[in-house]
């Protein structure tokens, strides 16, 4: 059997998803022998390939509409999509402008800053309109599976993966989803 190939996107978050992808440390020879990772962050490739990839992960919410693209073109071209991290389950803490008019949350952010000095917002064909809402994924397409944290753990990455490459569907309960340092 050849490798299954991987592709993921980072959409509205904070690569914490990513870093604890690496966090699986020596693993990750393991992985590499079993998979082969073609669009991701950490190959810099942008777009899963046309033909597909076995499992496609999505870090992060979808804020912008270029974002809500990314996130249908993942579920187009992979088998299995995983929403991985708080942000691409629930939305995260990037839905605290929810709570906010856009108009108010652009307003706040290039012109009322105590920092900014002769602020404007931003208006160029070349920069993505802001969706009204922060969402997960799982409110713009159909995900398969969620795997909470802020980050998920290195161990729960490592348990949702070699489950798949073992041709099974992870069962995420008990200890697998652990919070806090130490998984207290």
């Amino acid at each position: 059997m050849g490798k299954i190939k991987v592709a993921s996107q980072w959409l509205e978050s904070c690569a914490g998803c990513h870093m604890s992808f690496l966090d699986i440390d020596e693993k990750i020879v393991e992985l590499l022998k079993h998979v082969e990772l073609s669009s991701t962050p950490i190959t810099d490739l942008k777009h899963p390939p046309e033909e597909g990839v076995d499992v496609g992960i999505l870090t992060g919410g979808i804020g912008n509409e270029e974002q809500e693209e990314e996130a249908k073109l993942m579920r187009e071209r992979c088998k299995v999509l995983i929403a991985m991290g708080d942000c691409a389950v629930t939305g995260g803490i990037c839905t605290m402008r929810n709570f906010f008019d856009l108009d108010e949350v652009l307003r706040r952010g290039y012109i009322e800053t105590e920092s900014t000095v002769d602020g404007e917002i931003p208006q160029h064909e070349d920069l993505t309109p802001l969706k009204e809402q922060v969402a997960g994924v799982g409110d713009v397409v159909d995900v398969d599976i969620y795997l909470p944290g802020c980050p998920p753990s290195a161990e729960a990455i490592w348990f949702v993966l070699s489950e798949l490459l073992e041709g099974r569907m992870p069962k995420l309960e008990g200890d697998v989803l652990k919070y806090g340092m130490d998984g207290e």
